[in-house]
């Protein structure tokens, strides 16, 4: 049976007993009834109202958390707006400084739903702190709903009464006015008459309830009915008990159910749940109101879900970002978190080879549907060609479905439905005439971030595409950061005058080499060179000269050694070089070679001013020899050893080599090398020149 069914019987079995007794007696009992149903509508009036302003509230802060976590992008006011939650938000910083708002803002003070209050406002508002990502407040995101004639239609139709507002200027006519009046003169809770016979009760503001409203029903017309009450409730009393008792039991228990439940939910207990006794209206409202409950309460979950996920990968990148230069860690955390930040099945990131003409593949997320089953690394792709070619060529985002919005993949590329691609930091290309071949022109980005076939989801949005574009702007930076790292690295270690290695990269280069050669029972030649009269040149020519000597001598040394062997500058006139696995006589070749070719034409240096003619000197360079590990066993015992071999050769006249001795009571000292003469050593003070 029904509830209406349920109703109609009662008023039967509380109508027809009296019936007998005369009309008057049925007149009296429906006004009974009446004033009855009255102050019961404006009970239920108010309970509907309070669940009405909870929903609002909960809707209202749902859109004030996700103008919170999209914090200061300036969609994130609008994107609440747009999706109805709020008909205006508002993002401000501490300072109350205005980050992004949308929406017609209606003039403060707001009713805020967490703080009721009874001072005047023009609209309900929930607010929610806006988080950094190290979790501290960074501002206050506010949802706003105006307190106007809308509101309070909406507010009306769910709890089934008149609804009007205790706040000054929103009265539409003389009537709401005059209700508005009566109402303030009321204590809270309290009902009174208007002159046109409307029932009038003040709610005041109350958790759950932030608005100040007066709620009003039409009062029933119960003149000339009381006479006859006594009479009417003898006769019906009996029937009349059983049947309110059983319209209380079978009516009101379920309401009063989903009432508390309604309750517990705007409390935050979204586990809510009505028992269904019937299937009835009231029944099939109990379930409505537990699926609503459970589907919120997924939603719910899922977003929290969601959030913490998107916030752990975005630690991770800060901390990728902050903690490493290694360019493929960095692309790879970048990628992880696109994905997870828009759902994307797969992704991938190429960057554009020095030479402008191709795109290698460098990381890759999820499953990748690579022609041939070739890795992402071994993926070479023609600038220009495909989706990922166009994008890199152009410079410009590109996002659609494959069949309908095009371009038409290279076979190379992965496979893929739908697509969201963007450039990684293009930079301002160069003029061109637009008539060069396509392969041809320098492509207008150092790289694509793509991704592929969202879950859940037909196609990407633009949403996803602005989120993909502040990682590409991420991924940038990150090239541009190692690049200057690793050129800073290379300027640290490198001398500026003969392009070298310094004395700094020397000594972490030669422990490197003992430790191989020694490991690997290798031999490492070092040899210890000094320009024979290095000063002589500077006084004489000027120190200008004397620089372009040690470049020129540079460049003669470079040509002479291997790919595999060290060149170093120790500094002033005196350089190093570090021969792997080369022993005595193999040095000593290299020793004859360099000292012939720096021996065999001198250096000519050309005045800059113009006012000094072109001069040509003369260069030589003694040479001192050293093997590990026959001459020392450790890297600083054969340096040594071979700056005493270079002491020896510059006492043996200079312009020539010597070879230290084997070590005789941890002391290396010189040889006579074969072909070159033998003189003795001078104290180490008279190296110099």
């Amino acid at each position: 049976m029904t509830l209406r069914a349920r109703l109609t019987a009662a008023f039967l079995a509380v109508v027809l007993g009296p019936v007998l007794l005369g009309a008057v007696f049925v007149g009296i009992a429906v006004a009974a009834v009446s004033d009855q149903r009255a102050s019961e509508r404006l009970d239920s009036g108010a309970e509907n109202l309070r669940a009405a302003l909870a929903v609002t509230c909960q809707r209202l802060r749902l859109a004030a958390e996700t103008a919170a976590l999209l914090g200061d992008r300036p969609d994130a006011a609008q994107a609440a707006v747009t999706r109805g939650l709020a008909r205006a938000v508002e993002v401000t910083r501490p300072d109350g400084a205005v980050l992004a708002s949308a929406g017609d803002r209606p003039a403060r003070p707001w009713a805020d739903c967490a703080a009721p209050t009874a001072s005047a406002y023009a609209a309900v508002s929930a607010s929610v702190d806006v988080l950094d990502a190290q979790g501290r407040p960074a501002g206050r995101a506010w949802a706003v709903e105006p307190v106007d004639s809308d509101l309070l239609g909406w507010l009306a139709s769910a709890s089934g009464v008149r609804i009007n507002s205790l706040a000054a200027g929103v009265q539409a006519t003389a009537e709401d006015a005059r209700i508005a009046d009566l109402a303030r003169g009321l204590v809270t809770g309290a009902t009174g008459t208007t002159d046109d016979g409307r029932l009038v009760r003040r709610l005041d503001p109350q958790p759950g309830q932030p608005l100040a409203l007066a709620i009003s029903v039409p009062a029933p017309d119960t003149q000339g009915l009381y006479a006859v009450l006594v009479a009417v409730v003898v006769c019906a009393g009996l029937v009349a008990i059983s049947v309110a008792w059983w319209l209380a039991r079978s009516t009101t228990q379920p309401l009063t159910e989903l009432a508390q439940a309604v309750d517990r939910v705007a409390g935050g207990d979204l586990g809510a749940r009505v028992p269904v006794r019937s299937q009835d209206e009231v029944g099939r409202l109990g379930q409505t109101f537990n699926r609503m409950t459970r589907e919120m309460q997924g939603y719910v979950q899922a977003l929290t879900a969601s959030r913490d996920q998107l916030r752990g990968q975005l630690g991770v990148l800060g901390d990728t970002l902050a903690g490493t230069h290694d360019l493929h860690r960095i692309l790879q955390v970048i990628l992880q978190t696109a994905t997870a930040a828009t759902g994307a099945q797969s992704g991938v990131v190429l960057m554009v080879d020095p030479a402008g003409s191709e795109l290698r593949g460098q990381v890759g997320e999820g499953p990748i549907g690579l022609p041939g089953g070739i890795d992402v690394a071994e993926l070479r792709l023609p600038a220009g060609e495909g989706l990922l070619g166009a994008v890199a060529a152009t410079g410009e985002p590109m996002r659609g479905r494959v069949e309908r919005d095009g371009p038409a993949l290279s076979p190379l590329e992965p496979r893929c439905v739908t697509y969201v691609a963007v450039p990684i930091a293009a930079p301002a290309a160069g003029p061109t005439t637009g008539l060069e071949p396509q392969s041809e022109r320098p492509p207008a980005a150092r790289g694509v971030l793509a991704l592929y076939d969202r879950h859940g989801f037909d196609e990407f949005d633009d949403a996803d595409l602005i989120t993909l574009r502040t990682f590409a702007g991420q991924a940038a930076v990150a090239v541009d950061n190692v690049r200057v790292h690793e050129e800073a690295q290379r300027l640290s270690l490198t001398d500026p005058l003969t392009g070298l290695s310094n004395y700094r990269y020397l000594r972490e280069s030669l422990r490197r080499e003992v430790e191989r050669a020694s490991r690997f029972g290798r031999a490492l030649a070092v040899l210890a060179l000094d320009l024979d009269h290095f000063k002589e040149v500077n006084d004489t020519y000027g120190h200008a000269a004397g620089d372009a000597v040690l470049a020129e001598f540079a460049r003669r040394l470079r040509a002479e050694i291997r790919e595999v062997d060290f060149a170093f500058r120790q500094g002033g006139e005196e350089f190093v070089v570090l021969l792997p696995e080369t022993d005595a006589s193999g040095a000593a070749v290299l020793a004859e070679r360099l000292g012939a070719a720096v021996r065999r034409s001198p250096v000519i240096v050309v005045s800059s001013t113009g006012g000094q003619p072109t001069r040509r000197i003369p260069v030589t360079v003694s040479i001192g020899i050293a093997v590990f590990p026959y001459h020392g066993t450790t890297g600083a015992a054969v340096l040594e050893a071979a700056d005493d071999a270079l002491y020896a050769a510059k006492a043996g006249g200079r312009d020539t080599y010597r070879l230290a001795t084997a070590l005789i009571s941890g002391k290396a000292s010189a040889e006579v090398t074969p072909g070159a003469p033998k003189a003795a050593q001078p104290p180490r003070q008279s190296r110099g020149g």
